[in-house]
């Protein structure tokens, strides 16, 4: 294989970071680990610190997990608008509006089910995610619903961390958010991907860089003090100057957490079926993008914390989390190093428990669309009961 282009030398996995891991639980120096990605796997040194950096910054919060704890998804498939490069199991709200109260009260009856297996495995809660989609797509009343749900049901005395996606700034509103801080969400991503108005036309987004800067300024007022937001590297007829200048206008809005997703060209994506229509990025001007980030994120005092690799991502790169002290994603360092069982429950979920003495993972798959999981639902059920025969 050649691998004089790649970055990422002949390592073709979408965790780097969990040899970087394993090395380290060995007792390797760093030295040692660095050495190891580019003799063995012919990265280049740049990458291989990176990784090692990363799994340095996720060590403390390995050690601090509970040996009972899990973590929880909750699965929202429902958007303003389906993106040009999304291939997530996502519905427009115009068209699946009317699909969304059936889908909260089954959902409703997915966690009260879940929440009984959870109880009788004595498990522990440590984090919740809300993502999507676009969670905020919700009403603020069925946001309560459901969140009041969780916490009727569950035992949260153990949690450490609870996260909603309001990725599309047109779905937030000060009466969603105030009801999120009233049931203790005190994470929440607001998504741009880019601060280029044109560019956001491109790619299917209906929201102006100005509602960015509004429902972030929003937050703040709301009380929130852990906003991560993220911008893609590499999105179609971007120039380096172009994503510099979303860079920017970001930080000035100071996020917590800042991810730096690298384009990729998903196979059930609009972009992936319409490919010759748009103007791609090279990959050296990738690479310039992503360099780039990381040394103007980490001038401002942010570390990388988790990393990931997708197929046919350009310039054979990455996506990666950059946070401030204290304020790295849990729930992300977890379900990337696969070191905590996750159990997603709604629409698209996938469950993973990991056996934390033999680290085997074992996979329990919802149906991907709504109105199969709103007329399977109890079939969903069904499939949880196969936690009673797995270490989770």
């Amino acid at each position: 294989m050649n691998t004089e282009n790649s970055p990422w030398g002949i390592l073709t996995g979408i965790r780097p970071v969990k040899i970087a891991t394993a090395l380290i639980d060995q007792g390797k120096t760093d030295k040692e680990i660095i050495a190891h990605f580019t003799e063995h796997y012919h990265t280049t040194n740049e990458k291989a610190t990176l990784a090692l950096e990363t799994a340095r910054v996720e060590l403390p919060h390995r050690e601090k997990m509970l040996d009972n704890g899990i973590s929880l998804y909750i699965g929202i498939p429902f958007c303003p608008t389906r993106c040009l490069y999304c291939s997530f199991v996502t519905c427009g709200t115009q068209s699946a509006a009317k699909l969304i109260p059936e889908y909260v009260e089954c959902l409703k009856k997915e966690i009260i089910y879940t929440a009984k297996l959870i109880e009788k495995h004595h498990k522990r809660i440590e984090t919740i995610y809300f993502g999507g989609g676009t969670p905020t797509t919700l009403s603020a009343e069925q946001l309560h619903i459901l969140i009041s749900t969780i916490e009727e049901n569950c035992d949260l005395s153990s949690l450490r961390e609870f996260t909603v996606e309001a990725g599309r700034p047109d779905t937030v509103t000060e009466e969603k958010l105030r009801t999120l801080k009233a049931h203790k969400v005190e994470r929440i991503s607001i998504n741009p991907q880019t601060m280029h108005h044109k560019t956001l036309k491109i790619i299917g987004r209906s929201h102006t860089p100005e509602q960015i800067v509004d429902a972030v300024r929003l937050a703040r007022f709301c009380g929130f003090d852990n906003i991560n937001m993220d911008l893609i590297a590499g999105l179609p007829g971007e120039d380096f100057d172009m994503f510099r200048t979303s860079l920017e206008e970001v930080e000035k809005l100071n996020p917590e957490d800042t991810t730096i997703h690298t384009m990729s060209i998903k196979r059930s994506s609009r972009l992936n079926e319409y490919l010759d229509e748009y103007d791609l990025t090279k990959g050296e001007t990738v690479a310039q993008m992503v360099d780039y980030a990381r040394t103007y994120l980490e001038g401002l005092g942010k570390h990388p914390y988790y990393l990931y690799r997708q197929k046919n991502i350009l310039g054979n790169l990455e996506n990666i989390g950059y946070a401030k002290n204290g304020k790295e994603c849990l729930y992300n360092i977890y379900i990337m190093e696969e070191i905590q069982s996750i159990l997603a429950l709604g629409c698209g979920g996938s469950t993973k428990t990991v056996d934390r003495v033999s680290g085997r993972i074992e996979r329990i798959f919802n149906v991907k669309e709504p109105q199969d999981y709103i007329a399977r639902i109890d079939e969903m059920l069904e499939r949880k009961n196969a936690l009673n025969t797995l270490v989770f």
